[in-house]
């Protein structure tokens, strides 16, 4: 498929780095979430009834929303992945039809 210069077999683009770095990036926030606990030296009780009650159900929560959001963006990439797949297979008769060589 050498319609316009695209698709030539020497150049590949690696869009696998950015994703890695988001991925690094959000394991390293959720790690972070997990250090920063509240601490107070002077309220013995208070502190281990905030904790028990509210930082569990919030980073449930933040741990369900995450994975969905994951789950989102998986499926985006799915569908977006097809959707090129099926412009490469347009273009490539697109190709044929008028005659055109691939640069292969």
């Amino acid at each position: 498929m050498a319609f316009f210069g695209l698709g030539k077999k020497d150049r590949v683009i690696d869009l696998s780095e950015g994703y890695k770095k988001k991925i690094e990036r959000a394991r390293s926030g959720v790690a972070e979430l997990k250090k920063e606990e509240p601490s107070d030296s002077f309220s013995i009780f208070g502190n281990l009834s905030s904790s028990n009650s509210e930082q569990p159900e919030s980073e449930e929560e933040k741990k369900k929303k995450f994975a969905k959001r994951l789950v989102d963006m998986t499926n985006k990439l799915d569908e977006i992945s097809t959707q090129i797949y099926h412009l490469q297979q347009r273009v490539e008769l697109l190709e044929r039809k008028a005659g055109v060589r691939s640069g292969a």
